[in-house]
């Protein structure tokens, strides 16, 4: 594979890794409000959120290291965003 292509998998896994991110955090606040309710149907979507996660770093290590990494760092960032909305809004 050529170092740009590389370059490009690399910068589209940290642009998707954010968004994976968000929204994986994002839907957190839910899944345990619903479990704290009594809601079973919380453990499909929890099992979701991780399964969709899942995937998505499993593409990046098949598609190499660089792509990998940026996407982690992409779940991370994500992670961030998320957490700083919720905090603004409490």
């Amino acid at each position: 594979m050529s170092q740009s292509t590389q370059i490009l998998l690399s910068l589209a896994a940290l642009g998707l890794g954010t968004g994976a991110g968000w929204l994986h955090f994002r839907t957190l606040r839910a899944v345990s409000d619903r479990l704290l309710a009594g809601d079973l149907t919380a453990v499909a979507l929890q099992v979701g959120r991780f399964a969709v996660l899942g995937l998505f770093l499993f593409l990046c290590a098949w598609a190499g290291a660089a792509p990998l990494v940026t996407g982690a760092a992409g779940v991370l960032i994500g992670r961030r965003v998320a957490l700083k909305r919720m905090e603004a809004a409490a």
